[in-house]
């Protein structure tokens, strides 16, 4: 097999675009991206590179090929595993699927989820792992686990957590689709833009991103998964927000440097000039 077809096989791409960003495709087009276990693995295993010394990976941005983004977990793997024992165990997959999402959210770099077409069950459950989202404003997210006789395991939680609980209703209990502006609008992307321009709208915000200081953006990702999910009073919550501002100056000299600069006139992002 030529090296050309060999990428073409592999079912998650990993591409090093430079500048502290990277990008993982899912690349099962013909399957609408549904991940078997060899999808996740591989998924997991690109995660890893980004984490390796040296990658110098901030942001990732995370993508499929083809006409869907995700459409869930691989049901055919699914049936095959339930018919022949020595196949598989539903559990043992329900688990490496788990872990994917596990890993995306404890992923030292942030992660933006570029949407395009389809994103169902396991695929809504990747763009709730995500920490910012892209969304083709045509795309069509949902849970259609309901018509299966299942409560959405992974989808359903990830997507209570962060919508109102009758919009979480709707998607659970009618397996309806939402488009990419709707998704916004409730609060599951940031933005949503025509087809075309996912994939650019996506790298251009993954480049202003990993523009700032990585120490700064890791801290910062890790807060935003520890409040309000695992603290919530206000006080803990303040204090928590403290410490983590004492642990990224002790680890790294970007703020004083900032600081510094802005007294010196230069405005950093999001800030006037000094007075």
């Amino acid at each position: 097999m030529s090296a050309a077809n060999a990428e073409a096989a592999a079912p998650v791409l990993l591409e090093r675009l430079g500048d502290g960003v990277a990008r993982i495709t899912l690349n099962r087009p013909a399957q609408r991206n549904a991940m078997n276990r060899a999808a996740r693995v591989a998924l997991l295993n690109a995660l890893d590179e980004c984490t390796r010394p040296g990658a110098g990976v901030n942001v990732i941005v995370l993508t499929g090929s083809g006409p869907a983004f995700c459409a869930g977990v691989d049901l055919k793997e699914v049936a095959k595993e339930q018919d022949d024992p020595a196949a598989g165990n539903l559990d043992s997959r329900r688990a490496s699927w788990r872990a994917v999402q596990d890993e995306l959210a404890k992923h030292p770099a942030v992660v933006i989820a570029a949407v395009n077409g389809f994103a169902l069950g396991g695929g809504l459950t990747l763009i709730n792992a995500a920490d910012l989202a892209v969304v083709d404003e045509d795309a069509q997210l949902g849970m259609p686990e309901i018509g299966f006789g299942l409560y959405p395991a992974l989808a359903g939680p990830a997507t209570q957590l962060r919508v109102s609980r009758k919009r979480a209703a709707w998607l659970v209990l009618t397996a309806d689709r939402i488009d990419g502006r709707t998704a916004v609008e409730w609060g599951l992307a940031n933005l949503a833009v025509p087809a075309d321009r996912v994939a650019a709208e996506a790298l251009s915000l993954a480049r202003r991103v990993a523009g700032y200081d990585a120490t700064g953006l890791r801290w910062s990702k890790r807060a935003l998964w520890t409040v309000p999910e695992h603290i919530s009073g206000w006080s803990r919550a303040l204090d928590y927000g403290e410490d983590v501002g004492a642990r990224i100056r002790a680890e790294a000299d970007a703020t004083q440097r900032g600081l510094e600069g802005f007294a010196s006139g230069t405005r950093n992002p999001g800030q006037g000039s000094a007075p």
